[in-house]
């Protein structure tokens, strides 16, 4: 009996050691699959640089003196008193009439929501958030206009319009929450207005051609050399804001150069979004 006690006490051992043996590698395989449920950290994909912070970019162009003019030329922006004594902007669709008959002009030039685009693309651009625009208005009736960089252009074409008209009767418009003023009517002429040594370009479609990046490089100081030399001279772009026509060197005689950014004819609104894009990459504004 004794003999048989000790033949039958090592199986147990061994069993254990069994089991022993098999939990060891079943931790390993729990373990290897928590690490390969942990995906390797991948490079991100390369879709832009890194991005400075909207506050960071702020201080920085707040800092830096160089700025980006830009005239909105001969909006047709003009008002009318409506058969219920309010004044209303005329406008190719509810005055065409009224331009046939009583003002002997053609309804189609009578655009002012080009310039309401205009406005859109240009202070919706990330170049005026960043604090580098400054925009002007110039209408057919040679009504100076000053624009806050801080104004939210209306959405809607009758908003805007009510806006306009507003304006045209009171001669400025202030913020309802602040004390800002928003559009006011400046004196002309316009060139009174622009720092000494501005240089001055007007757009058109028979002016040089540059792609908007080549247009940024030649024309506009780079970032870092117009923060190192303040006597950089500022930048001034007219644009046209009417419906037929060209900027002219007899409006503006202190105009440098006339250029263009496409071969084909574009709106208003697309050739300002094809200059700031270009100056946005150039001064790293994104």
């Amino acid at each position: 009996s004794s003999a048989s006690s000790a033949s039958s006490d090592p199986p147990p051992k061994e069993e254990k050691r069994k089991d022993k043996g098999d939990s060891a590698p079943k931790s390993n395989k729990k373990a290897k699959k928590t690490k390969s449920s942990t995906p390797a950290s991948a490079p991100p994909l390369e879709i832009a640089p890194p991005v400075e912070s909207v506050d960071s970019q702020r201080a920085r162009s707040s800092k830096s003196d160089s700025k980006i003019i830009v005239l909105l030329d001969q909006a047709r922006l003009e008002t009318v008193k409506n058969s219920r004594g309010f004044y209303e902007m005329i406008n190719c669709d509810d005055h065409r009439d009224l331009c046939k008959k009583k003002l002997k002009k053609d309804y189609k030039d009578f655009r002012p929501d080009i310039c309401h685009q205009e406005m859109l693309a240009l202070i919706d651009s990330p170049l005026n958030k960043a604090g580098r625009l400054k925009v002007y208005i110039r209408t057919c009736r040679g009504v100076l206009i000053e624009v806050s960089p801080s104004i939210r252009v209306p959405r809607t074409y009758k908003r805007f319009s009510g806006l306009m008209v507003q304006l045209l009767q009171k001669m400025k418009i202030k913020s309802t929450t602040t004390s800002d003023t928003l559009l006011k009517v400046i004196k002309n002429p316009f060139s009174q207005h622009l720092p000494a040594g501005t240089r001055v370009y007007g757009m058109s479609c028979k002016g040089k051609l540059y792609s908007p990046r080549a247009l940024a490089e030649e024309v506009v100081p780079a970032d870092d050399d117009a923060k190192s030399k303040k006597n950089s001279p500022p930048v001034c772009f007219i644009i046209g804001a009417m419906a037929a026509g060209h900027v002219t060197t007899e409006d503006h005689p202190y105009i440098e150069k006339m250029i263009s950014v496409s071969e084909y004819p574009l709106s208003g609104a697309a050739a300002i979004s094809r200059i700031l894009g270009g100056i946005e990459q150039h001064w790293g504004i994104i």
